[in-house]
């Protein structure tokens, strides 16, 4: 099994930053992508950011130039720094990986969400 915690979220003004960690415990594993989705309230759950185990990154439309991805593999933890924050940012993040077994399979694993409010 593997566990994903999410944390960082919170309540802030509007123009203001947050930094997002999501850790992942559990053992013979190894992680593929990590995403950070959001679902706010009424609304579909949407890919935010992705990291490849390489380093690439790739963002949605709506918060290119305002959000960074990273990720630590030492410590099978991904980030996300969201800056600029708006009102319309308001969301559940989640955090989501792509897991490769020892013995070859995959996985999917979601944590359970950090709230962010933005405040306007």
């Amino acid at each position: 099994q593997v566990q994903l915690v999410e944390s960082g979220g919170g309540l802030v003004q509007a123009g203001g930053s947050l930094r997002l960690s999501c850790a992942a415990s559990g053992s013979s594993f190894s992680i593929n992508t990590m995403r950070w989705y959001r679902q706010a309230a009424g609304k579909q759950r949407e890919l935010v950011a992705a990291v490849t185990s390489g380093g690439m990154t790739n963002y949605a439309d709506s918060v290119k130039g305002r959000f960074t991805i990273s990720r630590d593999n030492d410590k099978n933890t991904v980030y996300l720094q969201i800056d600029s924050l708006k009102p319309e940012d308001t969301a559940v993040y989640y955090c989501n990986a792509d897991i490769l077994w020892a013995w070859g399979t995959r996985s999917d694993y979601w944590g359970r969400g950090t709230q962010v409010t933005v405040s306007s």
